[in-house]
């Protein structure tokens, strides 16, 4: 089993709106970068942890757990010329994006950016590091055991 943090935006996708969906899953589109892409299409299996973050809103941070819950599939956005994620380069034949269904375990308090980089134990996260834009980051066994304390 592996661990990941998944970076959304709440007015795209939020915590709650996850847990309101049916079956409480919800694809993980819009995902435009290819170590982000790659991560899913390699590397997540079903059952994967998930922290599901809130991103660029007021106070960003951890807001609930999930798990991955689908293999990973082409990101039917990046087909639709309409959609702010079309991709003109990618075919059907040979898509570029893919993404994979995320289920919202639990909504939890929120564990801001600050209470994360306050933490000794998570000094090396990927997350905290300057520089980091990714929307996926894995997430190591000990720095899950430590979050999971912490919002629990």
């Amino acid at each position: 089993m592996q661990y990941w943090l998944m970076k959304s935006e709440p007015d795209e996708v939020s915590i709650d709106d996850a847990l309101a969906a049916p079956k409480q899953t919800v694809p993980w589109f819009g995902v435009r970068n290819y170590q982000a892409r790659n991560f899913m299409r390699d590397m997540m299996h079903v059952g994967d942890g998930v922290l599901f973050y809130h991103s660029s809103c007021a106070e960003p941070g951890i807001a609930g757990i999930a798990e991955v819950a689908s293999s990973p599939y082409p990101d039917e956005t990046q087909f639709d010329p309409k959609s702010s994620y079309y991709d003109p380069k990618s075919t059907r034949e040979n898509p570029r994006w893919m993404l994979v269904d995320v289920r919202a375990v639990k909504k939890t308090r929120l564990m801001t950016l600050p209470e994360l980089r306050a933490l000794p134990e998570l000094a090396d996260m990927q997350i905290l590091r300057r520089g980091n834009r990714l929307s996926i980051t894995p997430v190591t066994p000990s720095e899950w055991r430590c979050i999971i304390k912490h919002i629990s």
